[in-house]
């Protein structure tokens, strides 16, 4: 049981990544956007991935996709879908089902809700947060029960956060970035470092990666404390082919096994189109 449970850690990894209780920052005084940032993905995208544990057992499947949707006044904003299941030895032992989803406005690109479904075995938990930017709060029902906190500007979810990250260009080692995170009623200021440029191979082809670090904060299953690595493509989409998180156990692996490429948006704006067979 002690395996299974902690094999089916990176489901709330691809969600939690970069929900870090980080070193410190005046959150106040950080910009609304990088000026440089592009945008990365747009709806249509798909991005699959097989988890294993040590790259030897299989523990199951996650799909991270973006959808686009409407606000209440008309604008558009990107609804991001992560679900993962467990599966394998790991289904048969400890069934994992999650759902996480982030509604990120188009313009801004920062976070205006985001909802947590998650059943670990026997356990359930379910999370809403809807962020009012006008008056800096952020209502956080969980479990029944609501709250109220205040957040700073450009404000992001846990899942939103590796979205934003995406749309970065700045990624220089020695000069971390910065993200302001809000999750279950604590805010952090998340520092994101750049380690260097790596060509890796994988199943699905080799490619030219950026590969950062952060420090995770798990809910659930997975209490470690430990440092997630991902490797994203060195282009302008920034897609995570692999990332990594070492346990007391081994290591918790997700591989990138099947990309779409987004299509248009409604303004009629396209996204990158490739082949994706690598760089």
């Amino acid at each position: 049981m002690f395996i299974t449970k902690h094999a089916s850690a990176v489901f709330i990894a691809l969600a939690l990544a970069f929900s870090s209780p980080a070193v410190a920052a005046d959150l106040d005084q950080m910009p609304l956007r990088n000026p440089n940032a592009v945008l990365s993905f747009l709806p249509g995208e798909r991005l699959s991935y097989d988890i294993t544990w040590s790259n030897v057992v299989r523990a199951g499947r996650a799909v991270m996709e973006v959808r686009e949707e409407r606000q209440p006044d008309g604008r558009s904003m990107y609804h991001i879908v992560s679900t993962a299941n467990s599966a394998g030895i790991v289904k048969r032992f400890y069934k994992v089902q999650d759902t996480v989803e982030s509604f990120m406005d188009v313009d801004s690109v920062s976070s205006l809700g985001y909802r947590l479904d998650q059943r670990h075995g026997k356990r359930t938990k379910k999370r809403d947060m809807t962020f009012e930017h006008a008056k800096g709060l952020v209502r956080v029902v969980s479990d029944g029960r609501e709250e109220s906190y205040s957040v700073p500007g450009n404000i992001q979810d846990a899942l939103s956060s590796l979205y934003y990250v995406r749309t970065r260009q700045d990624f220089i080692v020695g000069e971390p970035i910065i993200v302001n995170v809000h999750d279950d009623g604590k805010t952090w200021a998340v520092e994101v470092h750049t380690l260097g440029r790596e060509k890796i191979k994988t199943e699905f082809g080799e490619f030219n990666t950026i590969k950062i670090k952060t420090y995770p904060r798990y809910e659930g299953v997975f209490q470690s404390k430990g440092e997630i690595y991902m490797w994203l493509t060195d282009d302008d989409r920034k897609i995570p082919v692999l990332m990594k998180s070492t346990i007391t156990i081994g290591t918790i692996v997700a591989t990138l096994v099947d990309y779409q490429d987004g299509e248009k948006r409604n303004d009629g704006r396209t996204g990158i189109k490739a082949s994706f067979q690598g760089h």
